[in-house]
């Protein structure tokens, strides 16, 4: 049974968790947010930390909650990064510059986890212990105050009016009416903010939509359509020049992100390639893979796997982020807006 299907035990929520200068560059074509391959990759070292500690927890998902972000940049029409100025060389001479793009965040932390089993029975923390919850929680939050979030540093919570700083640990409801209520206090309580979900379908709608006017549109196409403002000049009553975009009203904040790696050679075994990190693992070398998000806020959330984020490893050689999120339109509720058709000839 895959991640997407699998049954959970409970949620581990960390409420605004401050970050500093995290990793702004997520790829190689976008920046502003860290990728979700960060977040994942920080679940996993997580994840040894808690069996070092001997927490008999494992976390399986992670979703994302910003509830504030301060991206290093220089404000303007074009936006350049502040770097810093790195020591002369040897001889004098200036060193060169490194570009590097930081941004301040703070994050509301939720991942789904699964009990470990213990002689054949599911650890205490499952069974109504609600101090032994809370302690653990605690044990956790100090681990991740010693860890890197996208290469940024974890700064101590800053309680406030309103803000929660306390971390849980609950257990998931078994019926239905008790899910939907927990997740409703949970939605509450992550506002202000937005979470980051996968909209695959978005692009796929986009490719049909550019295909009905040129056959030869391509998948980078439709992706580099959702990801711009596609401005048009046109004449009103008045004979006014006028500018109109075909970003429908209503469409939401659609952002291009990366969401994985692609293989682009065989699998080596560990020593075969020199210069590699370490001779013991397997490498192979990849490529990015890239997909469309949207940022939502939780109150639109129906339920807790659409702000959830897991991995996926397929055979011929594609690692990849998957979003749990399902768009109301696969109930025959569509809210997302439909583009208006558009010439390739534009693209």
């Amino acid at each position: 049974m895959s991640l997407a299907d699998r049954e959970f035990d409970g949620l581990l929520v960390l409420p605004h968790v401050r970050v500093q200068n995290a990793n702004a560059i997520s790829s190689p074509l976008t920046h502003g947010f860290p990728s979700m391959t960060a977040f994942l990759g920080f679940m996993w070292a997580l994840n040894r930390k808690l069996k070092a500690a001997d927490i008999p927890l494992q976390l399986e998902k992670i979703g994302v909650i910003c509830h504030w972000h301060q991206e290093q940049v220089q404000e303007g029409y074009v936006r350049t990064f502040h770097l810093t100025r790195n020591p002369v060389a040897k001889d004098g001479s200036t060193a060169a510059i490194v570009e590097e793009g930081r941004i301040h965040l703070e994050l509301t932390l939720v991942f789904q986890i699964r009990a470990i089993m213990q002689e054949g029975e599911v650890h205490l923390l499952f069974c109504g212990d609600e101090s032994l919850r809370r302690k653990a929680a605690w044990m956790i939050r100090e681990l991740v105050g010693s860890m890197r979030i996208a290469g940024g540093t974890v700064l101590p919570p800053r309680p406030g009016p309103g803000v929660r700083v306390t971390p849980a640990l609950m257990g998931w409801p078994d019926q239905e009416m008790d899910q939907r209520t927990l997740f409703r206090r949970l939605r509450r309580q992550w506002l202000p903010g937005f979470t980051l979900v996968g909209r695959d379908d978005l692009m796929q709608r986009r490719l049909e939509q550019l295909r009905l006017q040129d056959p030869e549109v391509t998948v980078l196409d439709a992706w580099l359509d959702l990801s711009r403002f596609n401005y048009r000049s046109g004449r009103d009553k008045k004979d006014r020049v006028i500018w109109t975009h075909d970003r429908p009203e209503g469409s939401g904040w659609i952002v291009p992100i990366p969401v994985g790696y692609a293989a682009l050679s065989d699998l080596y075994a560990g020593g075969q390639v020199a210069n590699a990190r370490d001779q013991t693992t397997p490498f192979r070398f990849v490529e990015g893979v890239y997909s469309i998000g949207q940022w939502i806020g939780p109150h639109r959330l129906r339920r807790v796997q659409d702000l959830l984020w897991w991995g996926e490893h397929h055979e011929d050689g594609l690692y990849r982020c998957c979003s749990g999120y399902e768009s109301p339109s696969a109930d025959g509720d569509d809210e997302s807006p439909s583009y208006p058709p558009v010439s390739a000839e534009t693209l």
